[in-house]
């Protein structure tokens, strides 16, 4: 079984106690994780700062990584934490819903991933913390998972609510045992 795992710091395994934040290993990284648990293969799409992509040019690229990284039994999705932090005043959690799904739409595009079974997880609802103070900005990323899971059920995904997983001090990052718990959600999906 193999398996791409398309997302942002919190695939890419960031972690905030260095000064300029490090990556976490590849023992504490839920892809990897999950891939021990699965004994599948896990090909890590994580970037620091990546936002659903939304214009043609990004949706391009996004394929293009999705197209390189070669077939795969399941697409997992963890994406929309910065379109929110990003999106400033223009933030909803329906906006980023509905980029996400013009991108899952262009996903099966792609001849290497139109058996590959889809699983969209929506990402941790903010925390008070050092990146976000705002009430309204923690209350759209609460309404994320539902604007998500309406969406898996239209498009026949898999989804998965990272909620109430730990999150760093900046209250937008997973901790250690955050991703050993997403994993931990994630495995019985792939069993499917």
């Amino acid at each position: 079984m193999r398996f791409i795992c398309f997302g942002d710091s919190n695939t890419y395994g960031y972690d905030n106690r260095s000064f300029f934040g490090g990556r976490y290993d590849e023992n504490t990284r839920w892809p990897r994780l999950l891939a021990k648990m699965s004994g599948g293969e896990a090909v890590e799409l994580g970037e620091n700062g990546r936002r659903i992509p939304r214009t043609e040019a990004e949706i391009q690229n996004a394929l293009g990584s999705l197209r390189r990284a070669g077939p795969a039994d399941f697409l997992i999705v963890l994406l929309g934490g910065n379109d929110l932090l990003s999106d400033g005043a223009e933030a909803s959690a329906e906006t980023a819903a509905a980029r996400m799904e013009r991108f899952l739409r262009r996903t099966d595009e792609l001849p290497e991933l139109r058996s590959a079974k889809k699983v969209l997880a929506a990402p941790p609802p903010f925390t008070r913390g050092a990146w976000v103070s705002s009430e309204r900005l923690i209350s759209e990323s609460r309404r994320l998972a539902k604007s998500y899971e309406r969406l898996a059920g239209r498009l026949g995904c898999a989804f998965l609510n990272s909620g109430e997983l730990p999150l760093q001090s900046d209250g937008v990052h997973f901790t250690e045992e955050a991703h050993r718990l997403l994993s931990e959600k994630l495995l019985p999906l792939l069993k499917r």
